[in-house]
């Protein structure tokens, strides 16, 4: 079993593994009892966590933000790791997520924290490399200031081979780029804004593909409704998400790293 919390450390062979993981017919079953905690709204997130656990015959229990609590981390695990066999924690505070994985003895999932979000980078690169380009002769354009997602984003991307670019103004746009990545601006810093991208930083960068992570919003990161470009990702983009978090699961539980 192995934890899921950052993707400083990923590799090109975790990557692999949970690419080969994905609808894979002659998959194993998994089995047990996971303990889900979402904090805030998790719309897809939760959406396909809860699915994908069904589909795999993987019992349930939800405790909603339950390290919102004065116990320490370590008595939570280990009172809990007799009760359960997985972990899935949306969390904004990712030293305490790590703290409680660090001392528990069952796989953590990171579903999101304030710190990266590494299932949706994952899920997203997976449908990147098979459906357009493959990651190894890629060059990704993450748009904007550093985020959880970007953050996620670039390790995973890096992990596969990709060449990746921050980019957070037009001043010097890059060439023959094959996608560009944007993610919900964070509270502004003093004196530091931010520029939207617009089509016209598109054309120049090569006509891309354009994922925006949702939710997105038009007149921030986003200066156009990205349903007027015809390289938009599209909202079918994240029907892997449910195939890839059942793999990144399976992945966890069966990687005897921990």
């Amino acid at each position: 079993m192995t934890d899921l919390i950052d993707t400083e450390s990923i590799t090109q062979s975790d990557l692999e593994s949970i690419f080969k993981c994905v609808n894979r017919p002659d998959a194993s079953p998994v089995s047990g009892t996971a303990a889900c905690s979402f904090q805030g709204m998790g719309t897809r997130t939760r959406t396909t966590f809860i699915k994908a656990l069904k589909q795999l015959g993987v019992d349930t229990i939800e405790l909603p933000a339950f390290l919102d609590t004065s116990e320490q981390a370590r008595d939570l695990a280990g009172y809990l790791d007799i009760y359960y066999d997985l972990y899935i924690i949306r969390y904004s505070d990712h030293e305490k997520l790590k703290a409680f994985a660090d001392y528990s003895n069952r796989p953590v999932i990171n579903a999101m924290s304030s710190i990266e979000h590494p299932c949706e980078a994952i899920a997203d690169a997976y449908w990147f490399d098979t459906e357009v380009k493959q990651l190894n002769s890629s060059r990704i354009v993450l748009w904007g200031p550093m985020t959880n997602v970007l953050r996620s984003w670039r390790n995973v991307a890096q992990a596969g081979g990709a060449e990746v670019e921050i980019v957070s103004d037009a001043d010097d746009l890059p060439e023959s780029v094959d996608l560009v990545i944007t993610d919900g601006w964070p509270p502004p810093l003093p004196g530091r804004t931010w520029q939207g991208l617009t089509l016209d930083h598109l054309k120049e960068m090569g006509h891309p593909v354009l994922l925006p992570t949702p939710p997105f919003t038009v007149g921030e990161e986003l200066l156009f409704d990205p349903l007027d470009y015809d390289g938009f990702a599209g909202y079918a983009q994240k029907q892997c998400l449910l195939d890839v978090q059942k793999a990144i699961i399976e992945w966890a539980i069966k990687t005897p790293h921990k």
